[in-house]
C-alpha cells in the first residue's frame, strides 16, 4: 500500500501521532479498497492545504456572531462515555441555522471537528493510556418539522465535509425524541445507507435515558435526555450552563478561548483577519445526494398527506 511519504510530517493535525489508525479510517470509509482510500486521503490532504484547515483554530468568529451561531446551530459536548469516548450532543430538530450566514456555520463546524481531533481526543487518549479516536453522538429530534428542508442544502454541505475529510470519527449515533416525521423518513432512508453506517445508528425510545445510562454516567447525559419532558432540549437562554448547546457551557467556553489564544499567538507572528475563513465544499458522494433527495421527497409527501401546506411559507431549498 503506497501512501505519500510526507503524510506523517504534513498531516500531524490529522493523525496526532497515530498515522496507522488514521489510514485505517480512510480504508474503512472505502470498504478496504486501497486505491479508493488512497484517492480519498490525497483529496483530503489537498482540501486541507487549499483551505488552510490547519489554521482554522486561529481564526475566531466575532463574539456576537458566535453567540448567534450557538443559538441556532445546536451542538455541544456533554461529557464522556464509560469507555472514554466524547459524547457529542446535536439538537437536530430545533436547529434553525437562521441567525448567521452559511460560512459561519461551516467555519464553526470545522473548528469543532478540529478541536475534537487536536485537543479532546488526544487528551482522552493520554488519560486512558490507549488510543481513542472516535466519539458517540446523541441526536435530539425534538421539534423536527417539514421546515427542516430549509436547511437541507447547508446540512448536505456539512455532511459532505465530514464524510470526505473526517471519515469514521463517530462510533455510534443515538437518536432520541424522534417524532412521527422522523420515523416515516427513516423507513425510506435506512435501506439507502451502507450496512456499515446502519450498524452505527440506534433509534431509542423517548429521550433514551435508560439505554444511554448503559454507556455513560448520568453526568454525561445531554440535558435533553435527563427527563421525559423533551422540551428540555430547548435552548433556554445564553446563561444556561447546564445546556451543552449554550455558548456559556464549559465546552464552548474552552473551545472559544482556545481559538482566541491561538489567534493571539498567530497575530504576533503574522497578522490575520478575525473571522476571515472560506472553505471549498467538496462534491457530495452520489449516494449521499440520493439520500438528500429521498428525504426531500418524503418530507413533501408527508406534508401533503398531513395538510401542512402552509408550514413552509413558500419553501425553497436554498442557502442563506
Amino acid at each position: 500500500m503506497i501512501f505519500p511519504e510526507s503524510f506523517f510530517f504534513i498531516s500531524q493535525n490529522m493523525h496526532q501521532g497515530y498515522p496507522a489508525e488514521t489510514l485505517i479510517r480512510f480504508l474503512k470509509a472505502r470498504d478496504w479498497n486501497v486505491a479508493k482510500a488512497h484517492k480519498m486521503l490525497i483529496d483530503c490532504l489537498n482540501w486541507r492545504v487549499e483551505n488552510e484547515i490547519d489554521n482554522v483554530l486561529r481564526k475566531p468568529i466575532l463574539a456576537d456572531v458566535y453567540r448567534d451561531v450557538r443559538d441556532s446551530q445546536l451542538i455541544g459536548m456533554s461529557g464522556y462515555s464509560k469507555e472514554g469516548l466524547p459524547v457529542i450532543a446535536v439538537g437536530v430538530g430545533l436547529s434553525t441555522y437562521d441567525k448567521a450566514s452559511d460560512k459561519y456555520y461551516i467555519q464553526s463546524h470545522i473548528q469543532m471537528n478540529e478541536y475534537r481531533d487536536r485537543v479532546i481526543l488526544p487528551t482522552a487518549t493520554r488519560k486512558h493510556g490507549r488510543y481513542i479516536g472516535t466519539c458517540v453522538k446523541v441526536l435530539d429530534m425534538t421539534g423536527l418539522k417539514f421546515s427542516a428542508l430549509n436547511q437541507l442544502r447547508l446540512l448536505t454541505a456539512i455532511s459532505t465535509i465530514d464524510d470526505l475529510n473526517y471519515p469514521e470519527k463517530t462510533d455510534t449515533y443515538y437518536i432520541v425524541n424522534a417524532p412521527y416525521v422522523f420515523s416515516a423518513c427513516w423507513k425510506v432512508v435506512k435501506p439507502l445507507l451502507q450496512e456499515r453506517t446502519r450498524r452505527k445508528i440506534q433509534v431509542l425510545q423517548g429521550c433514551g435515558k435508560e439505554e444511554l445510562l448503559k454507556v455513560m454516567d448520568y453526568a454525561s447525559l445531554p440535558h435533553f435526555c435527563r427527563k421525559e419532558d423533551s422540551k428540555s432540549s430547548k435552548h433556554n437562554g445564553s446563561g444556561n450552563t447546564e445546556n451543552c448547546f449554550s455558548s456559556n457551557h464549559v465546552f464552548h467556553q474552552q473551545l472559544y478561548n482556545h481559538i482566541k489564544q491561538q489567534a493571539i499567538i498567530m497575530e504576533s507572528i503574522s497578522p490575520i483577519r478575525q473571522g476571515s475563513f472560506y472553505v471549498d465544499i467538496p462534491e457530495p458522494d452520489p449516494g449521499d445526494t440520493k439520500i438528500a433527495r429521498t428525504i426531500e421527497t418524503e418530507f413533501h409527501k408527508l406534508e401533503n398527506q398531513n395538510g401542512f401546506t402552509n408550514s413552509r411559507n413558500g419553501l425553497a431549498v436554498n442557502g442563506h
